[in-house]
């Protein structure tokens, strides 16, 4: 493995960042602590600092030589409403926040290898460093977009990384093409008429009518959606009735559909609500569906792709690398940047051995020990493409 030795020297300090920012989660587009020292650990470097993007958000530029060329590379800094179960000495100080996505260890990587990149300047050409807020379903990087981000810091590609559970440690996954699914959430409101539970032909029940719409919706994607095609439709929420002998005036549904394709979502956004209208009618309760697209899908431009693949078999050899990952039905709202501007998105591995915990446990933590792989990886790639 050829990691910059620069960096493994700082494994330390670096390391004592990522458990520092680690016991202090934020939420998304509340963090005021994140960004701060995101800012003022740029600024000690000799970085361009630029604050208040997209709320909360950090960019960070770095210039060497006369090229034009450009490069972004992103992180982002949000934490989860979660309560941390594990008990090592860098744990959450706040009840009811962590750091279950590892997004503490996504900014400690970006942070080395800016450290590195602004000492050494061995880049021709323009670097910023985007460090997102609000990645968890809030649209922390449609924010950032719609904030300017590529007006005012233009790009001629952009990447970004996520450390996966169940990679081994000192590998890395990308594909190109569509990696990540787009993601979407649905509700629906059932009104109908309440009634004493002992005289139902009283009533006009919310409840039976949810009961087979969550059936129903079962079918859409195996009788609807092409074999070939891949979705999920989940329905996650059901919520009515607060006594036994009540048939309740109403029923509340909830969920999610992903898919790798933006015809796909569309579809089973317009089956969802067929069903769910045809359903309700027929029973005699009325109904209000409303759906949300939260992540476009996340789809990796092939050039890009490449590059980012080279660099990474560069660093832990072809053999270490998978060129051709897995389609991830878990959404990123890298995606939304993606769609503005070519790059890429990489998988490097949080561990593999038994017993691993996934992201969004309230028993993960990051692994410090790829802090300087994540760190030699997005420097490397700096070097790479502004010195091509």
């Amino acid at each position: 493995m050829k990691l910059i030795e620069r960096i493994v020297e700082r494994h330390g300090q670096l390391a004592g960042w990522r458990q520092d920012i680690h016991a202090h989660p934020e939420l998304g587009f509340q963090e005021e602590r994140t960004a701060a020292l995101v800012a003022e650990r740029l600024a000690s470097f000799g970085c361009e600092v630029h604050t208040g993007i997209g709320g909360t958000g950090v960019v960070g530029t770095l210039e060497a030589g006369s090229n034009s060329g450009t490069i972004g590379l992103r992180a982002d800094m949000d934490a989860l409403p979660i309560q941390e179960a594990n008990t090592f000495d860098h744990r959450s100080t706040h009840d009811g926040r962590m750091h279950a996505c590892g997004h503490d260890g996504h900014t400690t990587m970006l942070l080395g290898a800016a450290q590195y990149l602004a000492e050494t300047r061995q880049f021709n050409g323009r670097a910023h460093f985007v460090f997102q807020p609000a990645e968890e379903g809030l649209g922390g990087a449609k924010a950032m977009v719609e904030d300017g981000l590529f007006q005012r810091f233009p790009m001629d590609a952009i990447f970004g990384m996520h450390n996966k559970p169940g990679l081994e440690t000192g590998r890395f996954s990308i594909r190109p093409g569509p990696m990540m699914a787009g993601g979407g959430f649905f509700d629906i409101t059932l009104t109908g008429r309440g009634a004493h539970g002992a005289h139902p032909e009283s009533s006009a029940d919310p409840i039976v009518a949810a009961a087979q719409i969550v059936s129903a919706l079962q079918s859409v994607v195996a009788r609807n959606v092409d074999p070939q095609d891949t979705a999920v439709l989940s329905v996650t929420r059901l919520l009515s009735g607060d006594a036994y002998n009540v048939i309740p005036n109403g029923a509340t549904l909830g969920g999610t559909v992903r898919a790798f394709q933006p015809a796909t979502l569309e579809f089973v956004d317009k089956r969802i609500g067929e069903i769910t209208r045809h359903i309700a009618e027929g029973l005699g309760v009325t109904a209000d569906y409303r759906f949300r697209l939260i992540f476009p899908p996340l789809v990796n431009e092939e050039t890009a792709t490449r590059l980012a693949g080279d660099v990474a078999a560069a660093i832990v050899s072809e053999t270490h690398l998978d060129r051709n990952g897995p389609g991830i039905m878990a959404s990123e709202d890298f995606s939304y940047m993606l769609n503005e501007c070519p790059g890429a998105y990489m998988n490097i591995g949080n561990g593999g051995e038994e017993g691993y915990c996934e992201v969004h446990n309230p028993g993960y933590d990051f692994n410090d020990e790829i802090i300087p792989l994540g760190a030699t990886f997005f420097a490397r790639l700096v070097e790479s493409r502004l010195n091509a």
